[in-house]
């Protein structure tokens, strides 16, 4: 199924609404030394410059606050334009940037006077039903996905919004609605397509490069460009899921940390600790105040589901229960709200324990939040993500046992976002204690330090020496980027 060098010019951008701020500056050649009329000759996709009709649709991305003039974005159609783009790049000493969802958390996917490469038009995604493979074009959702692979009673555990995405996700690693079951979703990779920084066309696989193979499965966007993902799909139609919303206090969010950890493998969870919104499932009374809305995904029978959903249920009184048999691409729309263009301060963690001291800062936190919409993400993990060798992949944060998400959430982008990093930060201080390594699809611009936190050293030596060998001048530099070996 388809879904289908003469002068110079320096531009440098500070994100204002990161608490660390990190400079991203881009140095190209002058617009008029440049041929894009020669390279839009060579390409069935469009380029798109400054003038175009398209071009400022084209720059947008999900956080409504970025707001990047690139010299040109090619929004390519085959791996065959993406190679060329990337050899133009580099022939004209063009900064390189990369966009697939436009999800960026660090807000690289738009570079001011560089070159975009733009994947979100190769969005196909093709089902071979009998041997319950995939090929899966980058610029693919979760939602593309999601509903063609249902058709045949199949699914890949992806990101947990709908519009996230797949070329960024998977090559951070992917922790999706089925991580306990089925593991990351780069577990469930069986090979790449991979323009690399000299514009060749390589295949990653256990037998052909595995040393990419590798460094592609959690060294993110480092290494080169993805443009087709082979993917092991798992029997998934039918699951018991949906929302099961409890009300939040220290103590309703230590059993649910203790539980979720020691669950069947085929419950995962993914909770948003926030303010009830005033929506139909809420009622008027409870709207305001804090909850845990519990996303539940259970891909076993409906009757063993629901023992093991028993004590999550138990909790507490629950203040809505939409927990019930669905076909699994509707746990998405759980998530709906996040599918829309929005403003976002991120701070993540991995941790093995999760302390009352830490409980008690969210519960505190939430009680003068900057903005209604924010959230604190908890998610169990453990599972399959566990039992896969921590140098088997680039992700090596295998024996995390939760991932918590300090989340700072606005719409207007002339809103305060001093306030938001203030609120994210104060909060993140307070439960840095418990911290052990971090996801780094969750990373904004926030130092060296911090990356090196997302690759224990000597998967971080690793990663330096694969890129050396496949882009030893940091030609993919808008990224977590791990600086080539010398």
């Amino acid at each position: 199924m388809t879904i289908t060098a003469t002068g110079k010019t320096t531009s440098t951008q500070t994100n204002s609404n990161e608490g660390v701020a990190m400079t991203i500056a881009a140095v190209a050649p002058s617009p008029a030394a440049l041929n894009f009329e020669a390279l839009a000759a060579r390409v069935s996709g469009e380029v798109i410059t400054a003038g175009h009709d398209q071009y400022d649709e084209a720059r947008k991305v999900h956080d409504v606050t970025v707001d990047r003039r690139p010299l040109v974005i090619l929004r390519a159609r085959t791996r065959d334009d993406v190679a060329k783009g990337v050899r133009f790049a580099v022939q004209n000493d063009l900064p390189l940037a990369v966009r697939s969802g436009g999800h960026s958390v660090p807000k690289m996917s738009m570079i001011d006077q560089a070159m975009v490469i733009d994947l979100s038009a190769m969005r196909d995604v093709v089902i071979d039903s009998y041997r319950r493979v995939a090929h899966i074009q980058p610029g693919a959702t979760s939602a593309d996905i999601s509903g063609p692979a249902h058709a045949y009673g199949l699914a890949l555990t992806t990101g947990d919004t709908s519009s996230v995405g797949i070329g960024g996700l998977a090559t951070g690693g992917g922790i999706g609605y089925m991580v306990r079951k089925y593991g990351l979703t780069i577990d469930n990779l069986l090979s790449a397509t991979v323009v690399t920084a000299s514009g060749e066309i390589v295949t990653a696989s256990p037998m052909e490069h595995p040393d990419l193979f590798w460094a592609i499965r959690g060294g993110g966007g480092n290494f080169g460009i993805v443009t087709e993902f082979e993917f092991q799909l798992a029997p998934v139609g039918q699951i018991l899921g949906g929302a099961l919303i409890l009300p939040a206090n220290h103590d309703t969010v230590r059993k649910y940390l203790d539980y979720i950890v020691t669950a069947p493998d085929d419950l995962t969870t993914i909770t948003n600790l926030m303010l009830a919104p005033p929506a139909p499932f809420i009622p008027e009374d409870r709207v305001g105040e804090p909850i845990l809305m519990v996303l539940v995904t259970w891909t076993g029978s409906q009757e063993e589901g629901e023992r093991a959903i028993a004590p999550l249920r138990a909790i507490a009184e629950p203040v809505t229960d939409l927990v019930g048999p669905i076909p699994y691409p509707a746990i998405y729309v759980f998530m709906e709200p996040a599918a829309a263009p929005h403003a976002a301060v991120v701070r993540s963690q991995f941790s093995k324990a999760f302390s009352d001291e830490s409980i008690d800062a969210i519960l505190k936190a939430m009680g003068h939040v900057s903005s209604p919409m924010n959230i604190v993400q908890l998610r169990g993990l453990g599972g399959a993500m566990a039992r896969v060798d921590a140098d088997e992949t680039a992700f090596a944060h295998r024996d995390a046992n939760y991932l918590t998400t300090v989340l700072s959430l606005w719409l207007d982008p002339e809103d305060d976002a001093v306030k938001h990093n203030e609120w994210a930060d104060a909060l993140f201080s307070k439960i840095r204690q418990d911290a052990d390594g971090v996801y780094v699809n969750f990373l904004e611009n926030e130092g060296e330090e911090r990356l090196r936190e997302a690759y224990p050293e000597e998967t971080y030596n690793r990663l330096a020496e694969v890129k050396a060998k496949y882009d030893p001048t940091n030609v993919f530099r808008f990224n977590q980027n791990v600086a080539p070996r010398s």
